[in-house]
């Protein structure tokens, strides 16, 4: 059994750097590889890859194709039996991909896994839930308005949900682990998302063809979140806007007109 490791990154030179040490200091104890797909950075990620860490596969992509793209591009062009999605604004603790690929092995309906995901403090992100819907996209925002203020009915109870290992629709992107050919048999992400909403559509589409989703707080990895905005606030909102259109397109048709006359409204 063997894992390739498949980082995204776009003008996050400083994370990359972090992600890929954490890598080095703690690496899985199976055999691996590493593949960083680089959007067309301008801050020289490409050439501290070169200096740091040379024995890494790099694909320097001319353009930013997007998320999912960028990912697909990653994984056809590795090897590895299972592939870990990594976002290059994460930090892996010692142990933690060894206990992910531990869990996903031991629980053979699972065609994907997600980890624990935690802010710099250890506060929990909340990076797994029901298929997005009008009303779970609500419920869900609502949640985190309110564990981001400490509300503290709901920090006991999002903290509960992240400590129990349990089957959901849909695991982050930030860092999932999926079997290879469960990803191929899917054709992999779709790429009409450039960016958000590419992993809850790649998980449906994993649970469409019977496999399930599995979240496990046996590992846990850091998540600096939100690095990607800060690197390029203004088109952020714009990719957001987008990918959620084409997710309903996709999978909720009927609420399109309602969403676009919602965004219309206010402006988005």
């Amino acid at each position: 059994m063997t894992l390739s490791i498949v980082i995204v990154s776009y003008n996050a030179r400083a994370d990359l750097e972090r992600c890929l040490a954490s890598l080095s200091a703690h690496p899985p104890s199976m055999p691996h590889d590493v593949i960083v797909v680089d959007n067309a950075s301008t801050d020289d990620s490409v050439v501290a890859i070169h200096r740091g860490w040379p024995a890494i596969r790099l694909i320097s992509q001319a353009s930013n194709g997007g998320f999912a793209q960028a990912n697909n591009a990653g994984i056809r062009a590795s090897r590895g039996d299972l592939i870990l999605l990594l976002n290059s604004d994460t930090i892996v603790p010692a142990g933690a991909i060894d206990r992910l690929v531990a869990r996903l092995l031991a629980v053979p309906p699972a065609a994907a896994a997600g980890p624990r995901l935690v802010d710099d403090e250890g506060r929990v992100e909340i990076s797994f839930g029901a298929m997005i819907s009008p009303f779970a996209e609500l419920r869900q925002k609502l949640l985190g308005a309110l564990y981001a203020r400490r509300v503290a009915a709901v920090v006991a109870r999002v903290e509960a949900r992240a400590s129990r290992e349990q089957f959901v629709d849909w695991v982050s992107g930030a860092c999932l682990l999926v079997h290879r050919t469960k990803a191929e048999a899917v054709g992999l992400l779709d790429e009409r998302f450039f960016l958000y909403t590419e992993d809850v559509d790649f998980c449906a589409a994993l649970r469409a063809r019977g496999g399930r989703i599995l979240f496990t707080p046996a590992a846990q990895i850091t998540h600096r979140r939100g690095r990607s905005r800060a690197s390029a606030p203004d088109a952020m909102n714009p990719a957001y806007r987008r990918s959620q259109l084409a997710f309903y397109q996709k999978h909720h048709p009927r609420w399109v007109r309602l969403l676009r006359l919602y965004l219309r409204l206010t402006g988005s």
